[in-house]
C-alpha cells in the first residue's frame, strides 16, 4: 500500500475512504449467512469474527497510507486520538441483522478533521448500494448526486428507528409521542434508514444509545443530500454526542419533531 501525505485533500480523502469500504465488503459477504461464532460485549451487543476482519482490513489499510492519524474503531479499540485527522470506523453496523442473515447491515466510514466529520460513508454490501458524502458537495449515491424528500411536515413523514429496544423510557415516550403525529413509522434498517432517507425515501430517523461509530460517517451523508442530523437538542454530532440522534429530510421538519423531542 502506497503511504500518502497526512494532509491530502478531502477529493483524496473521500478516493480513499470508497476504497475501504472496496476493501471491507468481500470479507463481511465471506462471512454472511455462514456458521459464525457469536459472542457477546460487556453492554451484551453481539460481535462476530466478520466484526473484527472487517475493522482490522481498514486499520491496517489506514495505518500503512496515513500513519499519525487517529483511529475511533468499534472492535479494536482508539488510537492517536488527539490526532487533527481521525477515522471512525464501524466494520458491521447492525451486527443483529448481519447475523439474522438480514441484508440491511452496513460499513460506516467516516473522517474526521479538527472533530468535524468531512467525509461520510455508508455501504451496503448485500444490495452493492454505497452513499459517498463530502462536506460541502452533494452526496453521491452510485455515480449520481442524490437528494432528500423534501417533506417539511410531521404530518406528512415517514419516521424510522432501528428498534424500540434501543430507548430509555424517556426516550421511548419521546419517539411515541413524535410517531403519534407522522404519516406511518416503521422499525429496522440500522444506517440503512440514513441512506434511504438521503436519496428521498424516508423522511426522518430517530435513535438514541448510539455511538460515535454508529453516527458520525451519517453527517456528511445526510446533509450533502439536503436534510438536516443533529443530536436531540439540536446540537452538531461529534465524537462526544451523547448518543442520541435525529435527522430529517428538511430544516423545517427537523425543527418540528426536535421541538416534541424536547418538551419530552
Amino acid at each position: 500500500m502506497q503511504r500518502v501525505k497526512d494532509t491530502p485533500d478531502t477529493e483524496t480523502l473521500t478516493a480513499f475512504a470508497c476504497g475501504l469500504a472496496d476493501l471491507a465488503a468481500p470479507i463481511s459477504l465471506a462471512y454472511f449467512r455462514t456458521p459464525l461464532d457469536v459472542e457477546r460485549k460487556a453492554d451484551l451487543s453481539p460481535v462476530t469474527q466478520a466484526d473484527r476482519a472487517v475493522e482490522a482490513a481498514m486499520r491496517q489499510r489506514i495505518a500503512e497510507a496515513f500513519p499519525s492519524h487517529g483511529i475511533f474503531g468499534e472492535e479494536h479499540g482508539n488510537a492517536n486520538l488527539d490526532s487533527a485527522h481521525v477515522w471512525v470506523l464501524d466494520p458491521i453496523d447492525g451486527t443483529k441483522s448481519f447475523v439474522t442473515g438480514m441484508p440491511t447491515f452496513g460499513t460506516l466510514i467516516a473522517y474526521l478533521e479538527e472533530g468535524v466529520p468531512t467525509v461520510g460513508i455508508i455501504s451496503i454490501p448485500p444490495t452493492a448500494e454505497c452513499w459517498v458524502g463530502r462536506a460541502g458537495e452533494a452526496t453521491q449515491f452510485g455515480d449520481k448526486a442524490c437528494r432528500s424528500s423534501g417533506c417539511r411536515r410531521l404530518s406528512d413523514a415517514s419516521v424510522y428507528t432501528t428498534s424500540p429496544d434501543s430507548f430509555d423510557a424517556q426516550g421511548l415516550a419521546a419517539f411515541e409521542k413524535v410517531t403519534a403525529g407522522a404519516a406511518l413509522r416503521r422499525f429496522g434498517g440500522d444506517c440503512y434508514s440514513y441512506g434511504l432517507l438521503a436519496s428521498g425515501h424516508v423522511d426522518a430517523v430517530i435513535e438514541m444509545n448510539l455511538q460515535p461509530y454508529d453516527f458520525l460517517a451519517l453527517v456528511p451523508v445526510v446533509e450533502g443530500a439536503g436534510g438536516v442530523i443533529t443530536d436531540w437538542q439540536g446540537r452538531p454530532l461529534g465524537l462526544g454526542s451523547d448518543g442520541r440522534v435525529v435527522a430529517a429530510a428538511t430544516a423545517a421538519l427537523h425543527a418540528e419533531i426536535l421541538a416534541i423531542l424536547k418538551q419530552g
